[in-house]
């Protein structure tokens, strides 16, 4: 199972491992909930290294991804980012990714560790005639997010650059402080925690550096942090809201097309197509979490069953379950009562607006 160049740095921390996504990750370096409360007060580290990274490059660049994807990415301002969805021609979500242009004619995918394979085989497959070139440089590139309310005044005095300047979704080229030499990197104002935060990108053999110049301002985080920060966020997660037998209309991201000119693959089976589930948020005051694969019932007596619980856990913010769940259109109405079957016990949840958390600055 392949390591993040980071794997020995984590074992000295005395990190606790998992598999996710193919890769060996750090789950916890000692409590998850302290960590998920340091990326909401204060800043966290993480090591992402095991997403992918495709470099997309040539005169036709922006013109293959508007068909690969479904979004329009030639439209991109150079500096920006997008986040779009890549499906197979029966419009079944293949993956959720971002994408960065650096210029007209040069982007940067990323998509998720557990699907960068079959990303990857699907970009092969659809280069065609595009004058275009594509590389996967998911083991030569490393990622660490940099996350939290503090996250600029970290960052700002390490990097020979103005990530203060940076919008949210956009990145630039900068420069890591070191003493004996600048390291290059990516820095994006993205992330998956509901905070301001920066991830960057790097060359593999530099990843010792970047971590070591962070790691010491904040805390560093696990996957379970990420988790739990991500659900609170209301952001979806491949395998859980984001799976191959919904498409991007059931996600909600049918907008990401809906003015799309250019031919793309899956349009056809997009085109006018209405929603079967939507992924909704339920809250509940109850202290039983749903987890993911609980019955989601209307709470009026009856066994009609309306849905499927996808993510759930206690809000370590909010202090109550919160879940995402495939929901029946017709009754994921914000306010309307529902049960969930937990160990076969039905509590009540609500259907409650989402994101459950956003950052009061924002």
């Amino acid at each position: 199972m392949p390591q993040t160049p980071l794997h020995s740095a984590h074992e000295a921390l005395n990190a606790t491992f998992t598999d996710f996504g193919g890769w060996t990750m750090p789950l916890k370096y000692g409590s998850e909930l302290e960590e998920h409360r340091a990326v909401r007060n204060d800043v966290g580290i993480f090591d992402l290294s095991h997403m992918g990274e495709i470099d997309v490059k040539g005169p036709d660049a922006g013109a293959y991804l508007d068909y690969v994807l479904i979004s329009s990415l030639s439209a991109l301002k150079v500096g920006k980012a997008k986040y779009s969805m890549i499906v197979n021609d029966d419009g079944g979500i293949i993956d959720d990714l971002i994408t960065y242009k650096f210029a007209d004619d040069h982007f940067m995918v990323v998509p998720n560790a557990g699907n960068t394979g079959a990303v990857w085989a699907a970009f092969e497959a659809r280069v065609g005639d595009f004058d275009v070139e594509i590389r996967n440089d998911s083991e030569a590139v490393a990622l660490v997010a940099v996350q939290g309310p503090r996250a600029l005044e970290v960052l700002e005095p390490l990097i020979d650059g103005t990530p203060g300047d940076l919008a949210y979704y956009s990145g630039e080229w900068m420069r890591l402080k070191s003493e004996d030499s600048p390291v290059e990197v990516f820095v994006a104002r993205t992330g998956y925690t509901g905070e301001d935060g920066f991830e960057l990108f790097c060359m593999r053999e530099d990843a010792q550096k970047v971590w070591d110049a962070v790691v010491d301002k904040g805390t560093p985080c696990g996957l379970a942090a990420r988790d739990s920060l991500r659900l609170e966020a209301s952001m979806p997660l491949y395998g859980h809201e984001l799976t191959a037998d919904i498409t991007p209309v059931e996600a909600g991201m049918g907008r990401a097309f809906a003015k799309k000119e250019a031919d793309f693959v899956g349009k056809q089976a997009l085109t006018g197509r209405e929603p079967t589930v939507v992924i909704a948020g339920l809250t509940s005051e109850e202290r039983r979490a749903a987890r993911e694969g609980a019955a989601v019932f209307l709470a009026d007596g009856s066994d009609t069953q309306i849905g499927t619980v996808t993510s759930g856990q206690p809000s370590p913010t909010l202090g109550h379950p919160v879940a995402l769940a495939h929901i029946d259109p017709n009754h994921a109405e914000p306010g309307t009562k529902v049960e969930v079957d937990i160990r076969g016990k039905r509590y009540a949840y609500t259907v409650s607006e989402t994101p459950f958390y956003s950052r009061k600055d924002k």
